[in-house]
């Protein structure tokens, strides 16, 4: 399933950054009416439905019975540790639709998978290196008994233990692991999916969209020979001549095929006792290092696209590494008018792209004022990554009204935008996007790095935002509904409730078994299967729930 390019890392530089200065800070700013909240609907909200509700896509009209029960037992464990992270665990989280591969991955795996390999560790900057060790290295394999060494390493190649009283910023020590641990984690694709797979599925979750790049030395080696054209038209005529670029189409292939059986062999798929992650569906999004040449960046896109065209295991294309990196900063606007082209060739290709991964301090201001902009308007974006500087955005409440009338998803990831960006809390705009009903999904971004997990995601949200059973269903909902599954929805056109499409609309999931047209439906339509086998999950949960109160 995977691809398995020797990782070389996302550097970047050291910044400087101005914590608390987020959306309530620029908000400060603006004039009143700058982004005030679109005019409420005609028809007023249900009782037990916040303002918040009324404006969110597909919102339900009002919670049901079940559900303000589920609430008020949430409303009462809130200071019960325990049995919030019980909570928080069992509760049906939908899909992880921004997950880096590498980056999701449990640290300790990376370690033991350096000692197997026996692979070594540079002592000035526990850095991975081959064998043999010479000086100033020790083996990866000592780590195991050598706890204090093992320690080392899981703080250097995580956030673990984290302060920035070393004097190295969250952002620079996030960016800085992947290098470190680089050597590992190009090795071992399938090993790492199954991990990833196995926490998501533990976790209540039922589909994953992870980040990887294909047939990463052929595409670099392609761009070389055919350079870089300011007429994309003819660089892409370059990339295709005598079939070039679908040899690297048929090397995505065969990587895919060889991960797939690493994956299953890791997860012990074809046993007695297969692993939690064997009953995922996961899908690939190709990522594109933004801050490569030209050259490369496009061949990556073309690449990427033609795959999500050809190949149903990849899914999108995804521009990733720093977005305040210099290339990636001064060829912004380059890299959207490529994404431009290349749609009208590759119209059926998803392009999900971070977008807004900023604040003030890490970029000069005018680098804050266009970038989702440019990724909505130029890039053909459906879901943004991050969209932190939504308000230092020219037009910013333009912008967020057309997301929210094209339905342009943001993926929100609390933890690294915290520990990258220093921005959490009140200057999150996580309730800016709420506010003008731009759908908004939850996602772990990189949490082996982040000593995360999507339980901690919603548990944030709930407790921050004051958020009700409800509005978290509807959040995972969300996640779904804006994933890049094939097929149609289970819900039907209904513009302010989640109602089930017609083949479905007198069935109740979690109650009996579907009717036949609905079965027929859903054999039909993986997305509307998959969020059936989730409406089930939420209908048992509730009943748990409910059934642990008396």
């Amino acid at each position: 399933m995977i691809t398995f390019p020797r990782h070389r890392g996302r550097r970047r530089r050291s910044a400087p950054l101005v914590l608390g200065t987020g959306v309530l800070a620029v908000l400060s700013l603006l004039p009143s009416s700058a982004l005030a909240a679109p005019p409420a609907p005609e028809a007023a909200a249900a009782p037990g439905a916040s303002a918040a509700d009324a404006a969110l896509p597909g919102a339900s009209a009002a919670p049901t019975g079940a559900e303000r029960r589920v609430s008020a037992y949430l409303d009462g464990i809130r200071k019960r540790p325990a049995a919030l992270r019980a909570f928080f665990r069992d509760l049906p989280k939908g899909a992880d639709l921004h997950n880096h591969l590498s980056g999701a991955a449990s640290t300790e795996l990376l370690i033991k998978l350096a000692g197997d390999d026996g692979l070594c560790i540079e002592t000035k900057t526990m850095t991975a290196r081959p064998a043999p060790c010479g000086p100033g290295t020790r083996p990866a394999a000592q780590a195991r008994k050598d706890r204090s060494f093992h320690r080392q390493i899981l703080r250097a190649w995580s956030m673990q233990d984290f302060s920035s009283a070393s004097g190295e910023s969250g952002h620079d020590h996030f960016f800085a692991a992947f290098g470190k641990f680089g050597e590992v984690s190009w090795r071992h694709g399938g090993e790492l999916l199954a991990d990833v797979a196995n926490t998501a599925a533990r976790q209540n979750q039922f589909y994953l969209e992870t980040m990887l790049t294909p047939a990463s030395g052929g595409s670099k080696k392609l761009a070389e020979q055919v350079g870089y054209h300011a007429d994309l038209r003819r660089m892409h005529q370059l990339l295709t001549a005598g079939g070039k670029l679908d040899k690297l189409v048929r090397d995505a292939g065969r990587e895919i095929d060889k991960g797939t059986a690493d994956f299953r062999k890791a997860a012990r798929c074809d046993t007695a006792r297969p692993a939690p992650g064997c009953r995922m569906t996961v899908r690939f999004i190709s990522q594109v290092s933004r801050g490569s040449s030209p050259e490369r960046v496009f061949t990556q896109m073309a690449l990427a696209m033609r795959l999500a065209e050809r190949d149903h295991r990849y899914v999108a294309v995804n521009l990733v590494q720093p977005e305040d990196e210099r290339n990636a900063l001064r060829n912004y606007r380059l890299h959207m008018r490529m994404l431009d082209y290349l749609h009208g060739v590759y119209p059926r290709a998803h392009i999900t792209l971070h977008a807004g991964e900023l604040v003030p301090g890490l970029v000069k201001p005018e680098e804050l004022r266009f970038h989702i902009n440019e990724a909505v308007r130029t890039g053909h974006a459906e879901r943004i990554g991050h969209g932190v500087d939504v308000a230092y955005e020219d037009g910013a409440p333009a912008l967020l009204r057309t997301m929210a009338r094209r339905g342009i998803a943001v993926e929100v990831p609390f933890t690294s935008n915290r520990q990258i960006l220093g921005v959490s809390g009140a200057d999150h705009p996580f309730p800016l996007y709420r506010r003008y009903g731009v759908p908004v999904v939850l996602a772990t971004d990189d949490p082996g790095i982040s000593r995360s997990d999507i339980s901690a995601e919603y548990r944030y949200a709930s407790g921050t935002y004051g958020l009700r059973y409800r509005e978290l269903k509807d959040l995972a909902r969300a996640s779904m509904e804006h994933a890049f599954l094939p097929g149609r929805s289970l819900w039907g056109d209904g513009k302010r409730a989640y109602e089930l499409a017609r083949p479905c609309r007198m069935e109740r999931p979690g109650g009996h078994r579907p009717r036949a047209a609905c079965t027929r439906f859903l054999a039909k339509n993986l997305k509307a299967a998959l969020e059936w086998r989730q409406e089930v999950a939420f209908a048992r949960f509730e009943h748990r729930v409910l059934h642990a109160r008396r």
